[in-house]
C-alpha cells in the first residue's frame, strides 16, 4: 500500500467513501496486525495509511479538516476496520472519538491543538475518581493515574477525567486537556489481547490546567451545556458519549467477532478431519456453530447500531435522551460484548488445535475478544442492573450520565 501521499484535509470526504476506504484497509490491517500486536503499538506502516485515508478524522468538525460523519459512523468506521484488527478499530475509535469530543471545547483550546496540526492524536484516561483538581488562580491543578490510556503512544495530547474539589468536596466533574509534555507514560501495556492498543497508564502531579483547557462533564446539573457547541452546531456533536461510548468500541467486539466467522468458514469450507478424512461441513454440529455465532453477531451488530441511530434522530429532532434511555443504551452494549464473547468461543472451540497456534489469526481474534470484553463498558454485572432498578421504579443518580 501506497502511504506516501497525505491530503491536507478531509471535509469533502462523506459516508460512503468513508466506508469504502475503511473497507479497503481490512486486508491491510489483517497482514500487519501480527506486526503491531509485536510492537504492542499501530506499526508506523499502519499509522500512515490511517492518517492518508483520514480514518482518524472521521467524526472531527469540518471547519478543521474533518469529515465529520453522521453520528452513525461512530459504530460503522470501527466495526469495519476490526475486521482487519480489533486493535487498529480500537486505536481509531478512540483517538477519532476524542477529535469529537474536542469540539465540546472552545475555540482557543481547539486552536491549540488544530491549529498547529489537525492530524494531531488526543488519547484520554476517562475515571473521574482517579483524577483530583483543585482551584487555583485562571485554572485548576491537576492530580491523577489513569489506566487504559488507549492509543497513547500516537498522541501529543490526552483528555484526564477528574473531580474538582474544593476540600473534600466534589464541586464539578471535569475533562482537562494537556500536552503530552504534562504527564508521565507508563509503559505497562503487558496483556492478554488487544496488545497494539498501547492502551498504558499515564499520570500527573501538581499540573496547572488553564481554564479554557478544562469543561464540565456534569451532565446531570441544570442547563449543562459545552462551550464548543456555540461554534460547532451540527446536533449530532451534542450526543453524549458518556451513554453511547461502549458502542464505538462495541463495534470493534462485532467487526472481531465478524473476522472470526469469515475466517472459521474459509477453514470449514477448505477442510477435512485430520483422523477420519470427513468433510467439516457435513458435520451438523459444525453447521450450529456457524449458524449461532452468524446469529449472535448479527444481534450484536442491531443493537449497538439501532441505538446509535435512535440518538442521532432525537437529537437531529431537537430533543434528548431521558436517564433511563442512557441506562437502557448502556445495557445494550454490555449485552453487546456478551454475545460477540460467545460467538467467537462457539468458532474457536470447533477448530480444535489449529486455534491453539500463534500464527493462526483466529487464536490472536480470541484473545481480543475476551481482552476488550474486560472493557467496562462490557460489564453486564455492572451495566444490566441499573437500567433494571429504574425500569422497576428505583432511582439511580449519576451526575457524569
Amino acid at each position: 500500500m501506497d502511504t506516501t501521499e497525505k491530503p491536507a484535509g478531509f471535509a469533502g470526504v462523506g459516508y460512503d467513501e468513508a466506508m469504502r476506504r475503511a473497507r479497503e484497509l481490512v486486508p491491510f490491517l489483517r497482514e500487519q496486525a501480527p506486526h503491531c500486536e509485536q510492537a504492542r503499538r499501530l506499526t508506523p506502516a499502519v499509522m500512515d495509511a490511517l492518517h492518508r485515508t483520514g480514518m482518524l478524522r472521521y467524526l472531527q468538525p469540518k471547519a478543521w479538516g474533518g469529515m465529520e460523519l453522521p453520528f452513525v459512523a461512530y459504530f460503522d468506521i470501527p466495526e469495519i476496520l476490526s475486521r482487519g484488527d480489533a486493535s487498529a478499530g480500537w486505536t481509531v475509535t478512540n483517538l477519532a472519538s476524542h477529535h469529537r469530543i474536542l469540539g465540546w471545547w472552545g475555540a482557543q483550546a481547539q486552536a491549540e491543538v488544530w491549529g498547529p496540526n489537525p492530524d494531531a492524536g488526543i488519547a484520554s484516561g476517562i475515571a473521574f475518581q482517579q483524577g483530583r483538581a483543585v482551584p487555583a488562580e485562571g485554572g485548576v491543578v491537576l492530580s491523577g493515574e489513569w489506566n487504559f490510556s488507549s492509543g497513547t503512544d500516537h498522541s501529543d495530547w490526552s483528555m484526564l477525567a477528574c473531580t474538582a474539589r474544593e476540600g473534600e468536596r466534589v464541586v464539578d466533574y471535569l475533562y482537562c486537556l494537556l500536552h503530552r509534555s504534562q504527564y508521565e507514560v507508563v509503559d505497562d501495556w503487558q496483556v492478554l489481547g488487544m496488545r497494539a492498543t498501547s492502551s498504558k497508564t499515564v499520570r500527573c502531579r501538581d499540573e496547572f490546567v488553564p481554564a479554557y483547557r478544562t469543561v464540565s462533564m456534569h451532565l446531570a446539573r441544570p442547563g449543562h451545556t459545552w462551550p464548543g457547541l456555540a461554534i460547532n452546531p451540527n446536533p449530532h456533536l451534542r450526543i453524549p458519549t458518556s451513554a453511547l461510548g461502549g458502542h464505538g468500541i462495541g463495534g470493534c467486539q462485532v467487526g472481531n467477532a465478524r473476522a472470526a466467522l469469515e475466517l472459521t468458514i474459509e477453514l470449514v469450507k477448505s477442510r477435512s478431519t485430520n483422523y477420519t478424512g470427513a468433510r467439516m461441513r457435513d458435520f451438523q454440529t459444525v453447521q450450529l456453530r456457524i449458524g449461532a455465532a452468524g446469529a449472535r453477531i448479527d444481534a450484536a451488530a442491531l443493537l449497538l447500531r439501532s441505538d446509535i441511530l435512535e440518538a442521532q434522530r432525537v437529537h437531529e429532532e431537537g430533543g434528548s435522551l431521558d436517564l433511563e434511555t442512557r441506562l437502557r443504551y448502556k445495557r445494550n452494549a454490555a449485552m453487546a460484548g456478551k454475545l460477540c464473547v460467545e460467538a467467537v468461543d462457539l468458532l474457536h472451540e470447533m477448530v480444535g488445535a489449529n486455534g491453539i497456534y500463534d500464527s493462526y489469526p483466529l487464536q490472536r481474534i480470541y484473545r481480543d475478544a475476551h481482552a476488550a470484553a474486560g472493557h467496562f463498558s462490557f460489564s453486564t454485572d455492572a451495566q444490566l442492573t441499573p437500567w433494571g432498578l429504574v425500569a422497576l421504579g428505583g432511582e439511580i443518580r449519576s451526575p457524569t450520565l
